[in-house]
């Protein structure tokens, strides 16, 4: 899959590799959860339609949402980026959201004791691990759709909201609660490697490794 070519100020060629880079990332991300659920674990495939989709789905959103973050910035520490790279910025973090925002769709019709008996106490009721992951993810999504909402029209006009919601600050806040939502999600399971299907970290786990390399990286090489 080639990159797309598009005319930038002046007439010359500005190259995006926004395609490539997300079919590569969803299908190793899809890859990964079969890989790890299905063919080296014990999980079914009539789980694969909604339940491993959904993990697959999870991690992609992740790692896009990281690469939207932490390109420009690991450029500015001196890192090697192509320009399509750069250029595919925007693309991939309104990708990224996209995928959150099919995560917690999936995610709301698995979430019940059946599927997820570890975040139910026995009378049904939220462990606090489930509650504070539930509220990370809740805030995360609001964080990422305001600041998705930045790129509308209408609000281009408001200068002081554009420049709140682009700013540093809000951007590590947003990279935080992503990284919350992991934690509490699926760091029991992070600390019992004899239980990994095949050897392999939970998406959880490499999700949120990504995801704090990230954060690092915005940290110290944002401008």
């Amino acid at each position: 899959m080639a990159s797309d070519i598009s005319q930038g100020p002046g007439g010359e060629e500005r190259a995006n590799a926004a395609p490539l880079i997300i079919f590569g990332v969803f299908l190793l991300s899809l890859g990964y959860a079969v890989l790890r659920y299905h063919i080296l674990g014990p999980v079914p495939w009539k789980d694969f339609p909604l339940f491993i989709l959904n993990k697959g789905v999870c991690l992609a959103a992740f790692l896009l949402l990281t690469l939207n973050f932490s390109l420009g910035p690991y450029k500015s520490l001196g890192g090697a980026v192509a320009t399509s790279w750069l250029n595919a910025r925007k693309a991939l973090g309104m990708t990224g959201f996209l995928f959150v925002l099919i995560h917690v769709l999936m995610s709301f019709l698995l979430f019940h004791p059946a599927v997820y008996g570890k975040f139910f106490m026995p009378d049904g009721t939220l462990t606090l691990n489930a509650g504070l992951s539930m509220l990370g993810g809740v805030a995360a999504f609001v964080v990422l759709w305001g600041y998705n909402m930045s790129f509308q029209t209408f609000l281009r006009e408001d200068a002081a909201f554009i420049q709140f919601i682009t700013s540093r600050r809000f951007m590590l806040f947003a990279l935080l609660l992503g990284a919350g939502h992991l934690f509490f999600m699926g760091y029991s399971g992070w600390l019992q490697p004899a239980g990994w299907h095949g050897g392999l970290p939970p998406i959880s786990m490499v999700a949120f490794a990504c995801f704090a390399a990230g954060y690092v990286i915005n940290l110290l090489g944002r401008e």
